[in-house]
């Protein structure tokens, strides 16, 4: 009788849906990823059906949609072979970009079950590795969208005339620090130092790092703390009260608008972040100062041992950075906030709230 009870225990594990070794793996493998990381990967087994927050253009559905690999997910683990791994990348053809990140986590998936005690009698190891599955996976696509110098008058002018200061100030920093979006959205004021003008922003590969508080950026975080609107107990830099989160989302809606009116071609958010990466090679900055605030891993042996740079020496050359921008953008390089700011908050002397 305890034989025909285990036997019938892994029948029913052989007869589940591999969604639940998803979940396991989530909750697993989470604390090494990011915020943005898990919920891309909550995203991809979504069962969708709820009703959608935001407004939709006209014929779109009223609800969600599942997630990329909520239905191939449904199969018991032993039926995920190559045969429907590539059913799945046929299927998907129509949004490459969602499939190749849908691939690389599935194939990350089927690599953590494979060898564990639970999953390796049902696991198909080989499910993402046959030449014909990887022949659907769609290429990388090398995304190249950034704003040149002859842009900036105009993008700043649109983004300062925006009525929510909130994302006005938010899409300038994102600019003119490199850093990506939900770096920059995370921003607590804890996390901002007027007095040695720096801040400690979340970083996808070290866990964090500091970068500096350059004149502009300080002034536009000082304005934002300043309005009356501003909760002294708010932790978020970048509030929302209209999001769960309390702190900005989506702020796409609103750069969007400031493309159109602006007349530049579309530029993501990511894109302000490839900006700043691109726009340094109009000045003659030191290698590797650029991809230090930026977050980027050392490309060679010099920069990963024989490089420190504190944060004083990044600020520096990040200054003057920041003031060509501005001058590309027509931009009073001291204006009264800024003043009043470095006088508020001069070194040595700590900040009033």
């Amino acid at each position: 009788m305890p034989q025909d009870h285990a036997a019938h225990g892994n029948a029913h594990k052989h007869t589940e849906p591999a969604i639940n070794a998803w979940h396991a793996y989530i909750k697993a493998r989470s604390h090494r990823w990011s915020a943005r990381s898990l919920l891309e990967h909550e995203r991809l087994c979504t069962a969708g059906g709820k009703p959608k927050a935001r407004g939709r253009r006209p014929g779109q559905a009223s609800t969600t949609q599942p997630g990329p690999l909520y239905d191939l997910l449904q199969l018991p683990l032993s039926e995920i072979d190559a045969e429907a791994v590539e059913r799945w990348l046929i299927q998907q053809r129509h949004r490459p970009a969602v499939a190749r990140a849908g691939f690389v986590r599935l194939r990350a998936f089927i690599n953590w079950c494979t060898g564990r005690p639970a999953y390796e009698n049902q696991i198909v190891p080989a499910a993402c590795t046959k030449p014909y599955v990887k022949d659907e996976v769609p290429g990388a696509r090398v995304r190249q969208d950034a704003l040149e110098r002859q842009h900036l008058r105009s993008w700043f002018e649109h983004v300062r005339n925006l009525k929510n200061p909130v994302q006005a100030a938010y899409l300038q920093t994102v600019l003119l620090t490199g850093a990506r979006r939900e770096e920059i959205a995370a921003l607590r004021w804890a996390n901002v130092d007027f007095t040695w003008q720096r801040m400690t922003i979340a970083d996808k590969v070290a866990g964090t790092r500091v970068i500096p508080l350059t004149p502009y950026v300080a002034a536009l975080l000082n304005q934002l703390r300043r309005r009356p609107e501003t909760h002294p107990d708010d932790p978020w830099v970048f509030s929302s009260p209209t999001a769960a989160s309390g702190r900005i989302q989506e702020p796409r809606a609103a750069h969007d608008k400031v493309l159109r009116q602006a007349g530049i071609p579309h530029v993501s958010i990511h894109g302000l972040r490839r900006s700043f990466g691109s726009l340094a090679q109009w000045l003659e900055i030191p290698a590797g100062v650029i991809p230090q605030i930026q977050g980027h891993k050392p490309s060679a042996t010099a920069e990963r041992h024989y490089r420190v740079r504190p944060v004083d020496l990044l600020y520096m050359w990040h200054a003057k950075y920041e003031k060509w921008i501005l001058e590309q953008a027509g931009i009073e390089q001291l204006p009264n906030a800024i003043k009043d700011m470095l006088t508020e908050h001069s070194r040595g002397s700590p900040p009033t709230s």
